[in-house]
């Protein structure tokens, strides 16, 4: 236990009181992991992370209690966390080392394990819309910069400037960084901080599954990098065989232990929990890389499991005939 951080019990505990018989529907998301301390939180800020999460679920909800698919239920939750200066995704993305905004997002069917994804785009508001019309218009699976902006347009997908992108507090954060790059000499410590990529998982009434995850990635990024988001497998999986999973956090170690599909294996071949799977990705696998981040996942029967080894990550759940459940701290705050 000495490795587990105190919230581990906390995680154990949390989701299970969120499940129970099988729901028709459900949604789950989280709109980022990392530092967030109730003290350094005001009462209205906290009150809009909680308004915007809220939302989010109620946008995937109507969709899934007309019967609507979990493929629509995902992209109308995240567009709404897009669209959103709060969270670094869309509107909120945080800005490269050349100060512009580069996007990234993935899609995922668990129906047929069709996927679809983009990295660096950035005239596009919504890169999960893009991202579904890559799965579904395109014989790829992820296309990237220049390319995938062809690719929207062709789509009629809605265009805006970079400078639309923009928000203060992106911009100062990156002087910071810069500055503390500078004085280091150009060692920036990225370990720390709020990795506030969105992402959402649903369950609709025909059982199937869907998962889909969008960011701005890493401030002061640097040769077009790209973390886990938009890499099917890392940031992004679903299987209606075993889960739909979500992640955010250290991109680059997400991807060298492939988070996301790695749940869904130990749920298939080992036969865990979608709740232990992710506690022993995330407070194993990626807790013994020391690298931070957490996960929102979902099952087959609709349970969800939230894990993160950061003193908190943004998120939210809503069943078919229940209440919105909206976390953000982790235990002890």
């Amino acid at each position: 236990m000495k490795k587990m951080p105190l919230l581990f019990l906390f995680f154990l505990i949390a989701p299970l009181a969120l499940s129970g018989d099988k729901p028709e529907y459900a949604i789950a998301l989280h709109g980022g992991a990392g530092t967030i301390l109730k003290k350094n939180m005001t009462p209205e800020k906290e009150k809009a992370f909680q308004e915007i999460i809220t939302s989010a679920l109620r946008a995937g909800e109507k969709i899934l209690a007309e019967g609507g698919s979990s493929l629509d239920a995902v992209v109308a939750a995240i567009i709404i966390m897009e669209d959103s200066p709060l969270f670094n995704a869309g509107k909120g993305a945080v800005f490269t080392n050349q100060g512009r905004n580069e996007l990234d997002a993935s899609i995922m069917n668990g129906a047929d394990l069709n996927a679809g994804a983009v990295a660096g785009v950035t005239i596009v508001k919504n890169p999960i819309i893009l991202a579904r019309k890559v799965m579904e218009n395109s014989k790829h699976v992820l296309l990237s910069g220049a390319g995938a902006e062809v690719f929207a347009k062709d789509q009629n997908l809605e265009i805006v400037d970079n400078k639309y992108f923009f928000t203060q507090r992106r911009w100062d954060r990156l002087q910071e960084i810069k500055k503390k790059e500078k004085e280091s000499a150009g060692s920036a410590d990225f370990k720390t901080g709020k990795h506030g990529t969105v992402g959402v998982v649903a369950l609709d009434k025909n059982g199937n599954i869907a998962a889909g995850t969008s960011t701005g990635g890493l401030t002061n990024k640097r040769f077009g990098r790209v973390g886990d988001s938009p890499i099917i497998g890392a940031g992004t999986y679903a299987d209606n065989k075993t889960c739909g999973v979500s992640a955010t956090g250290q991109g680059e170690y997400f991807i060298r232990a492939a988070v996301a599909h790695r749940i869904s294996a130990l749920m298939e071949y080992k036969g865990l929990s979608v709740q232990k799977a992710c506690d022993q990705v995330i407070h194993g696998t990626i807790t013994d890389m020391k690298a931070l981040g957490g996960v929102v996942a979902m099952d087959a029967d609709g349970n969800p499991a939230f894990s993160f080894n950061t003193p908190g990550m943004y998120r939210g759940y809503l069943k078919a005939g229940g209440k919105p459940y909206v976390g953000i701290y982790g235990d002890g705050q």
